[in-house]
């Protein structure tokens, strides 16, 4: 590989929210990677600091040039400048758009297990979450469409986030699925939005479907939700994307976001997006190349020294869905305190997560061999304590 990925970078002492845990401890847990950036965005930053004035930033016509070469090279879907606005991160966006297109009471669908956050985004804002839980048969994920018509059919509904692929199941929806969901939601009224931040961390030969370019249900109904962020390892950026083709929806979101004071991009965040989505593709496939293999080596762990957890299959994102078999709500913290090893539980993601722990896998094979390792000893502990 050109690129290195398996030589470990110390982040302790950094203020990484991710490493402020104890010497001990080792993280796997929030979405971030234990990986440098590309080199073309650290050069963007690098130059742009060397400038040495950190005043008010433009978003110049490059940084929607960037957006929109990327998904019409890589994801063959092309976008039009005037859809793209400029936001300081998918969260954000999302909480103002559940502001800015429901009212208070009305109901938000989401599909869970799915991202923890999201509940956070609906009822901060006063909203009701109203749950779509994917049917989980024969260790995968599926859409239940009957159950989500139905939830559709109630008036309250207003809204739905799509996680697209999903988080924490990895799962790409293909565009039959996608096509479903668009003409559901149309029918009934039903805003998307559809949240893509991981859409580039698909595995190699993988490729997700941008719910915009599914039909004309799904474009003219619908926000799209994008970033470098994940794909790049560059949150603390703030740096993001809302792409919205309808010019009515478009306007009201615009609004949202101006509202907010959540549209304006600091010294960094544009010169870091169009680096990443200018010079980084041959990057970000090593990068998926690298993590796919270590999906492969802890699926191989899983499967020889902890039988009694079913990974669940993926095609995207670098967070492993582990199945424990029934539901052990503190498990994570058992694992934690016994090991070290810092795990997310997956209670918090809604539907079935309360039997699952997600595992972050985006860092130096010797790491991840190293968690695999305390997850095993944490594992057998805790079940022999409960025997």
């Amino acid at each position: 590989m050109k690129y290195d990925f398996d030589t470990p970078v110390n982040r302790r002492g950094t203020g990484s929210m991710k490493w402020d845990v104890s010497e001990n401890e080792l993280p796997m847990w929030v979405a971030d990677m234990d990986f440098p950036t590309a080199d073309a965005v650290r050069r963007a930053v690098e130059r742009r600091a060397a400038h040495g004035i950190f005043g008010y930033s433009v978003v110049p016509d490059e940084w929607s040039s960037a957006y929109i070469g990327w998904w019409k090279t890589r994801h063959g879907f092309t976008m039009e400048k005037d859809w793209l606005i400029f936001c300081t991160g998918v969260v954000p966006a999302v909480s103002s758009m559940v502001r800015k297109l429901t009212t208070p009471a009305e109901k938000v669908l989401i599909q869970t297990p799915v991202y923890n956050i999201f509940f956070n985004s609906i009822r901060n804002n006063g909203r009701e979450v109203i749950e779509n839980p994917l049917i989980y048969e024969n260790g995968e994920y599926r859409m239940d469409f009957a159950d989500f018509e139905e939830k559709l059919s109630d008036p309250q509904t207003a809204l739905m986030i799509l996680c697209n692929p999903h988080n924490p199941v990895g799962r790409i929806w293909d565009r039959q699925t996608l096509a479903r969901v668009g003409e559901l939601c149309r029918k009934h009224h039903v805003t998307v939005i559809s949240d893509e931040i991981h859409c580039d961390l698909t595995d190699p030969g993988a490729e997700y479907v941008p719910f915009a370019g599914v039909s004309r249900d799904c474009l003219v109904n619908s926000v799209t939700c994008l970033a470098p962020t994940k794909a790049f390892n560059i949150a603390g950026m703030q740096t993001a994307a809302v792409s919205v083709p309808d010019p009515w929806l478009r306007h009201k979101v615009w609004r949202g976001l101006n509202t907010d004071e959540i549209a304006e991009p600091n010294a960094f965040a544009v010169d870091a997006a169009i680096a990443a989505f200018t010079e980084g593709g041959e990057w970000l496939d090593q990068l998926r190349e690298y993590v796919f293999e270590n999906k492969e080596t802890a699926r191989e762990f899983i499967r020889e020294s902890i039988p009694q957890i079913h990974m669940v299959p993926s095609q995207a994102t670098y967070l492993l869905w582990l199945d424990c078999g029934r539901p052990s709500p503190d498990l994570a913290s058992y694992i934690r305190e016994k090991t070290g090893l810092y795990l997310s539980p997956g209670g918090p993601y809604g539907g079935n997560g309360n039997r699952f722990l997600r595992l972050n896998i985006a860092c130096p094979r010797e790491v991840l061999r190293d968690g695999l390792a305390r997850l095993k000893e944490g594992v057998e502990s805790y079940e022999k304590e409960r025997e």
